[in-house]
């Protein structure tokens, strides 16, 4: 009878400590009780009652990521595509999730390729590729509305491929090569034209710079001229006004008159007619040095 009474003990005891459950950071445990929902267990140290209550469900409350395989799309102008998408939910409400659908990851998954052909059905193929935030807000926010009654959130939806047909893609690569050198062809031919504008402004330039460069060395030379004439014609005028000063003789004169015949023939010319009066002058001067000499 010892023994028995020992052994229940430690079965009660046992039982207590198998009854005795930790929840852990960021998880949720739903109870039910007699097949019932009676709560659920936060983050802590938690006493379930035997053979009357038991762990239901026990819920992640971290994000999720859903990666579903590629899904068949038809696009507005009847072209099929293969997109794939990724979901990032959370679990908000441990007991509508557990109690709200059955397999939930399948429901959201099948909700998404659904909602993901009726976007992209209104779309074209240009819209599809073009407009990829567009269609993963539209896809977030029916998502969310729809799982809302099941206790996710949908965080964030991302398209992750999208692959046309083999000859879709063919006929783009052949577009963007035909694009790319399109552009290539533009840039090539401003360039030259820019280089020729470049060229032409330069000897424009050079041109100008010429030009002017000989009409300053033409204005200098007009200038020195000028100024050689005017300090000739200042020492003339110096020279006649010495000369009226002096009160010359007509005999003086006429010297001064010989003199300068003197001097523009200067030993080149061959023939020189001398006045009468500047003759006479040379003849008085020879007989004059004549009679010196005798």
């Amino acid at each position: 009878m010892q023994y028995v009474l020992i052994a229940l003990i430690l079965l009660v005891i046992v039982i207590l400590v198998r009854s005795i459950r930790i929840v852990q950071q960021s998880k949720a445990y739903v109870v039910e009780r007699l097949g019932a929902y009676k709560t659920t267990w936060n983050t802590g140290m938690h006493l379930k009652v035997p053979f009357i209550e038991r762990i239901a469900k026990v819920v992640t409350l971290k994000e999720q990521v859903a990666d579903f395989p590629p899904q068949p799309v038809i696009t507005k102008d009847n072209v099929t595509m293969q997109i794939d998408t990724v979901i990032y939910f959370q679990i908000t409400d441990p007991k509508m999730y557990t109690y709200g659908v059955d397999q939930p990851m399948g429901a959201i998954e099948n909700l998404a390729a659904t909602t993901l052909r009726n976007i992209i059905g209104e779309l074209e193929l240009d819209q599809c590729l073009t407009s990829r935030d567009i269609i993963n807000t539209k896809m977030r926010a029916i998502l969310d509305e729809a799982t809302d009654p099941w206790g996710i959130k949908v965080n964030r939806v991302e398209l992750k491929n999208i692959l046309p047909p083999k000859e879709i893609q063919n006929a783009m690569e052949k577009q963007m090569k035909a694009e790319r050198e399109r552009r290539e062809a533009i840039l090539r031919a401003e360039g030259e034209k820019r280089a020729a504008i470049l060229e032409a402004e330069g000897e424009k330039e050079s041109a100008i710079l010429r030009a002017d460069a000989k009409k300053q060395q033409q204005i200098l030379e007009a200038e020195g001229q000028a100024e050689a004439i005017l300090k000739v014609q200042k020492a003339t005028a110096e020279g006649i006004r010495l000369i009226n000063e002096a009160c010359p003789t007509d005999a003086v004169i006429k010297i001064k008159a010989l003199e300068a015949f003197a001097a523009a023939a200067d030993g080149k010319a061959t023939k020189i007619i001398i006045p009468s009066e500047i003759q006479g002058i040379a003849g008085l001067a020879e007989g004059v040095v004549e009679a010196v000499k005798e």
